[in-house]
């Protein structure tokens, strides 16, 4: 869990919630660094989802994990539909900023500790670019069989990721090929988050493409299904639990 100023995020997020005005700063290890536009993004209401979001709450059933759930703006609106949520979060901050706005059926948990005790789940959601939360491509298969333990026969997962050779900025190509001379996917990266005075640890991310996503799935115990397309590379898969 995220140390009081190690949580960036969290601040951030409370900030904005109590009306003030909050930004983020994602540096990367290359040095090149990008202010977000601020929070707004993490309270938004479903009408002000892309058509991909929307569309992507159509896959959910039954009892849902959400990893990742930030602010909780897809918890909400599905707490909001009737189903059970649970959400997880490594920021205190963000599940403060939960409980305030109603979603109080949280855990503080980084996804490594992610684990039956939190129950069997139909749907598991990693929003908002969380499956790059898994880091590399060997903890994704390892972390695809753990949530496969925890999952319904019939459960899915509903992820967003992004391809990144959908971009034409040098800064990133160049980061990429940097990548493949490492024997890295180009989508592997490492960041930190930057609020005021708060400062996260590096946090390895995995962005892939469908073909590098079928390959980490293989043998894991799901298989891609559906893919919905969101814009400048971003899409949501679909993952299905493989029957026996």
């Amino acid at each position: 869990m995220l140390k009081e100023a190690q949580d960036a995020f969290g601040h951030e997020l409370l900030d904005y919630l109590d009306g003030k005005r909050s930004w983020e700063i994602i540096e990367r290890d290359d040095g090149f660094f990008n202010v977000s536009p601020g929070a707004a993004l993490y309270f938004s209401q479903y009408e002000d989802w892309s058509a991909a979001e929307k569309q992507a709450m159509s896959h959910v059933r039954g009892k849902v994990l959400d990893i990742g759930c930030g602010a909780g703006r897809h918890a909400l609106y599905l707490q909001g539909q009737g189903f059970d949520v649970h959400g997880i979060d490594n920021s205190p901050g963000a599940l403060e900023v939960c409980r305030r706005r109603g979603f109080t059926k949280t855990s503080l948990l980084p996804l490594t500790q992610v684990s039956r005790n939190l129950g069997v789940f139909d749907t598991v959601l990693m929003m908002g670019n969380n499956f790059g939360l898994v880091g590399t491509p060997k903890r994704a298969q390892w972390f695809l069989k753990r949530l496969k333990g925890m999952a319904s026969a019939e459960a899915r997962i509903v992820a967003v990721t992004r391809d990144v050779r959908y971009t034409d900025e040098p800064e990133h190509l160049d980061y990429h090929a940097r990548n493949r001379a490492q024997g890295k996917l180009p989508g592997q990266v490492r960041i930190r988050v930057r609020y005021k005075r708060y400062v996260t640890p590096w946090i390895n991310l995995l962005m892939v493409s469908m073909d590098e996503l079928r390959q980490i799935v293989d043998g894991t115990g799901w298989q891609l299904g559906e893919t919905i397309d969101d814009e400048r590379g971003l899409y949501v898969a679909i993952l299905q639990k493989v029957k026996l």
